[in-house]
């Protein structure tokens, strides 16, 4: 994990705010680290970016509890998993990698909010769509198992074209990350997910402490 040293202290400066709106913390790799203005595609609440590049699902889950719990989040998004099928992991390594974040963000916040967005069908990772597929499929399952306030958000079936491939309009050129469409994609589906999960009738993170 040490490569990822200069991109955590970067997040590490990041002074947590506060406003009347829910705090959502969009937390994953780069996906989320290169949407332009994500903060303030989402009026509705305070998103703050702890994206950082490259990252892994088990990165996310190593460094959780230094980068998210000082910003006292209402909810939590997350996006990661395919560069750790990148770097040749299983699919059952980013389910666990999944249940070991789901257990760090329940020990540090308790019951918060959480959404898994699905991994990304990217044409650059073809050939992984098998991995991809299982531990979407495996991820969405454990998700359903609890319920609310655990959510998975598909946005890999709304990727793909008639034929069941990925929709290259979706993509930039290096096949892997999004365009400015498929950033248009997300926001809206992100959007409709956030009204989904009810964050306005949640008590304001101040009031719920820190678990130690």
């Amino acid at each position: 994990m040490e490569w990822y040293q200069a991109e955590i202290a970067r997040l590490l400066a990041k002074a947590p705010g506060r406003s009347t709106r829910p705090k959502v913390v969009f937390y994953g790799s780069s996906t989320f680290t290169q949407w332009p203005g994500l903060t303030q595609c989402f009026p509705q609440i305070e998103a703050v970016n702890l994206g950082f590049g490259g990252s892994t699902l088990a990165a996310c889950a190593w460094f959780f509890g230094q980068v998210v719990p000082p910003h006292r989040p209402d909810a939590l998004l997350v996006y990661a998993g395919d560069n750790d099928l990148g770097d040749d992991r299983t699919a059952e390594e980013v389910v666990l990698f999944f249940d070991h974040l789901r257990a760090s963000v329940a020990a540090a916040l308790g019951a918060l909010p959480l959404c898994f967005v699905s991994i990304k069908p990217s044409p650059a990772r073809r050939h992984l769509r098998g991995r991809i597929e299982y531990a979407n499929a495996a991820i969405a399952q454990r998700v359903a198992a609890v319920g609310p306030p655990l959510y998975f958000l598909n946005l890999y079936d709304r990727m793909l074209d008639g034929r069941g491939n990925p929709q290259p309009a979706l993509y930039a050129a290096d096949g892997l990350h999004l365009s400015p469409l498929g950033y248009a994609l997300w926001q809206q589906e992100i959007d409709a997910q956030l009204t989904h999960m009810r964050l306005q009738n949640l008590p304001s993170a101040p009031d719920r402490p820190l678990l130690t």
